[in-house]
């Protein structure tokens, strides 16, 4: 929370970031803690489920400001979404326009697939080495798990993981919430805190 703070109070930073969450479902203090896990990380990024591109580019940012090397993965299947604010016709093709509108698309691997398929999985694998993610995010089903197994042997010793919806009234919820509870009583994720409206942000323990 101080984090957050010291980032509100940084005003050019805060006002790009808002801009960022014009054209995300997240909240703007899940926005920016998404741009500082990003910069501060040890090892590259893959995100799952990026819709239209707003945590991508949170992301994106944190990157640049670190000036360290590391690759940034989005994996999207693409979708229709009718919503008045954010709504879109097809999601992969507005997150390569709001990354190209933000100056990020020749910056970020996008994956236009199911993050669970095994061409997908072997794509990420091949694009990164054992124990080089630092920051996981996961905004896509209820099965957050489903995910963590697929990839956590490229996790880091205590990777960033920022799980969207664990709160918040969506339908998923509930079965995400449950996930993530046992995930942390056993041992595996550690809790750090929530954000925006329901981001759940921690650490992978192993």
């Amino acid at each position: 929370m101080r984090k957050l703070i010291e980032y509100r109070q940084q005003k050019a930073v805060h006002h790009q970031l808002m801009k960022v969450a014009e054209r995300s479902m997240l909240g703007i203090d899940a926005i920016v803690m998404l741009y500082h896990c990003a910069k501060v990380s040890a090892g590259d990024i893959v995100e799952v489920g990026a819709y239209i591109g707003g945590a991508t580019i949170a992301v994106a940012m944190g990157v640049r400001d670190s000036a360290t090397q590391k690759k940034v993965i989005s994996i999207e299947p693409g979708c229709r979404v009718d919503l008045p604010r954010i709504g879109t016709k097809d999601s992969f093709k507005d997150l390569r326009k709001n990354l190209k509108r933000f100056g990020f698309l020749d910056q970020v691997n996008l994956i236009n697939a199911r993050s669970f398929e095994p061409d997908t999985i072997a794509m990420v694998h091949r694009l990164l080495g054992p124990r080089s993610i630092g920051l996981f995010v996961f905004d896509a089903d209820a099965n957050v798990r489903r995910d963590i197994n697929c990839y956590s042997d490229r996790f880091v010793d205590r990777c960033w993981i920022v799980i969207d919806d664990y709160l918040g009234g969506a339908g998923k919820s509930d079965k995400l919430r449950t996930q993530v509870d046992e995930l942390v009583s056993a041992g595996q994720l550690e809790p750090l805190g929530f954000y925006g409206f329901g981001t759940w942000i921690g650490r992978w323990l192993g």
